[in-house]
């Protein structure tokens, strides 16, 4: 694992590509990434993601115990502690509401994950999470029991939450689904027929292409 100051130095990055690119808006949204098997840092409760200092990086268990005398970790500190408790092998953590992704999560479409290469490895599996108020136990729960189903869970009413092995797949995870969602939401509106690769094509590339390691469910 990377020291302190380095997962710091990664979360305030992490922070800036998400307001430059659209992914979060306002003082919404909350990020995290693990430490250690222990220890996590996450946003302090609003922060706005693309000013991010040092300080506003709280350090919790996985437990769930703030360490930090100073600001409060974020009010959906529930959520992150439930996938870091699940998914020991998940390093990093980004809760926000895209526009276009949160569109989906307020509707009863479905996120083809067949388009194109990140879709199919990016977007393989993605659950649902019904409405639970933000900040809740409930909804920590509620995000437990879809945690080792998918790596992207719409948030019914309310946004996503991504994780992924590191802040950098967690990113890249994020971006492409509110790619996919505005292709999506797009197409509709346009009367588009997108097509899919066959279900035999998508097997054949999460086995054997390569791009990246299949991922272990």
């Amino acid at each position: 694992m990377q020291n302190y100051e380095d997962i710091k130095l990664e979360l305030i990055k992490t922070g800036k590509f998400m307001m430059e690119y659209g992914l979060a808006w306002g003082n919404a949204g909350n990020i995290s990434a693990r430490a250690n098997e222990d220890h996590y840092l996450i946003t302090a409760s609003g922060t706005f993601l693309g000013e991010l200092e040092p300080s506003d990086l709280v350090r919790c268990s996985v437990s769930g115990q703030s360490e930090s005398y100073g600001k409060k970790p974020s009010k959906e500190t529930p959520m992150h502690q439930a996938i870091y408790q699940k998914r020991p092998e998940i390093n990093a953590v980004l809760h926000a509401s895209p526009f276009y992704s949160t569109l989906i999560a307020c509707s009863n479409i479905e996120i083809p994950s067949n388009w194109f290469v990140e879709t199919m490895y990016y977007l393989e599996r993605i659950e649902r999470v019904p409405y639970c108020h933000p900040g809740s136990q409930v909804l920590g729960e509620a995000v437990a029991e879809k945690a080792g189903e998918a790596n992207i869970l719409l948030l019914e009413n309310h946004g996503v939450l991504v994780y992924d092995t590191s802040l950098k797949e967690a990113r890249m995870a994020l971006q492409t689904l509110e790619m996919a969602c505005k292709m999506l939401v797009t197409a509709k509106g346009a009367n588009i027929e997108l097509e899919g690769l066959a279900e035999e094509a998508v097997k054949d590339f999460l086995v054997n292409a390569a791009y990246k390691p299949r991922r272990k469910w």
